[in-house]
């Protein structure tokens, strides 16, 4: 008898429970972007930095000269690779390094999507993040079975309409959840 591969939950967010202290997923959620028998890998999308994308840019030496592209936040992707960019994206394109999630949304790793965004000829929808979350082999499963996280299928309005301060909350609703009525003092009655 074979064991049934789990099913992939990319495309579907990770939704922090209340209950969850860890500093760097505290109160977040995670779009994942790839999850399967390795492992999993997914981008914050409600934790802006203190940076900028004119600031990002100046970093690259890539010109920008509209400011309201200038004023665009950078998000906390999560604790691994902080010094990288990820670009989530819609519509997919034809980029140099992506990562397609779904059908129209993807994930890239390459200069050439910046450089397009800061021309004013990028993706039509992005959120860009450096660093992201990982997780190795059952290690997200194993979370999920310990209640730290909540999933469901994403939204592509919460991800790219959304104020980021409405993220959390947002895409718990998506599943009938309000986190404010979750305890978060676990055994007490």
């Amino acid at each position: 008898m074979s064991v049934a591969e789990p099913k992939s939950l990319a495309d579907h967010f990770l939704i922090a429970m209340p209950t969850l202290d860890d500093p760097n997923f505290s109160r977040t959620v995670t779009y994942l972007c790839d999850h399967g028998g390795e492992g999993a890998m997914g981008l914050v999308i409600n934790r802006p930095l203190d940076v900028t994308l004119g600031e990002l840019l100046a970093q690259i030496d890539v010109p920008v000269s509209d400011p309201a592209l200038a004023a665009v936040p950078i998000f906390q992707g999560g604790p691994v690779q902080g010094e990288r960019g990820f670009v989530l994206h819609r519509p997919l394109g034809d980029w140099e390094a992506t990562l397609a999630v779904t059908d129209e949304i993807g994930v890239t790793m390459s200069r050439d999507i910046i450089e397009a965004i800061a021309r004013g000829e990028g993706p039509e929808r992005y959120l860009i993040t450096l660093g992201y979350a990982g997780w190795g082999s059952q290690q997200l499963e194993d979370e999920m079975a310990a209640n730290a996280w909540l999933s469901g299928p994403a939204s592509a309005e919460i991800l790219f309409d959304w104020p980021a301060d409405q993220r959390w909350d947002a895409a718990a609703a998506l599943l009938g959840v309000d986190l404010s009525l979750l305890s978060t003092d676990v055994g007490h009655a």
